[in-house]
């Protein structure tokens, strides 16, 4: 797919309570595992270059993707830069995705950030460059600190990545929806359909085994 292709794509973006009983769990988890498997067969048809497919899976995922590029970058114009750039490697990568290792957001959201992160960097060498008196500040904070953007590792997502892929469906989706999205525990009660106390005790729950296996 010519980049052409690709920005046409872009065009076209701006056209605590008591758990349920189980059978409301079993419903919501059947929806996530629909939605992951689905995103996931859009990315295999990407990979063997299939067009539609890849329109399709911008679609279910953009919106997303750029509120969290957006939440990275802090600037409209950039989050749309990176989202652009994220979505060319995602065309170009589709077939490095292997279901077992994540979720396809997840896996699609760790190129964002990585692009994010990217142009973060990009623009502090500019501004280093641009102005004198930041180089001074830089030299004076190098032997005190790296920054909190100095270096990432890609294999701490991959790591990240396995860890969640260890979760029940469930509680992948909504730690995905609360902390890539940053949605607050009502909205991501709203978005799955499920009732606010199951919601918290799947993100406690999640959060506990994902913070003992990043541990191991």
């Amino acid at each position: 797919m010519s980049s052409a292709a690709i920005q046409s794509l872009f065009a076209r973006r701006g056209e605590d309570s008591q758990e349920p009983e189980s059978g409301a769990e079993a419903r919501s988890a059947s929806r996530v595992q629909e939605a992951r498997t689905h995103l996931a067969n859009l990315l295999g048809a990407t990979a063997e270059g299939d067009q539609a497919a890849f329109a399709e899976l911008y679609q279910a995922t953009s919106a997303k993707l750029y509120g969290f590029a957006l939440r990275i970058v802090k600037d409209e114009g950039q989050a749309q830069e990176c989202l652009q750039d994220a979505y060319v490697r995602i065309w170009e990568h589709a077939a490095d995705y292997r279901p077992e290792r994540g979720a396809p957001l997840t896996w699609m959201g760790v190129i964002v950030r990585r692009r994010a992160l990217d142009m973060i960097r990009r623009k502090g060498r500019e501004r280093v460059l641009d102005d004198p008196e930041e180089i001074g500040r830089r030299m004076d904070q190098q032997d005190h600190t790296d920054g909190p953007e100095a270096e990432v590792d890609p294999r701490e997502w991959e790591r990240l990545s396995a860890c969640l892929g260890q979760l029940r469906q469930e509680q992948q989706e909504a730690l995905r929806l609360a902390f890539f999205e940053g949605l607050a525990h009502p909205e991501v009660a709203e978005r799955l359909g499920t009732p606010l106390g199951t919601v918290k005790t799947w993100i406690r729950r999640g959060m506990e085994k994902l913070r003992t296996c990043l541990e191991t």
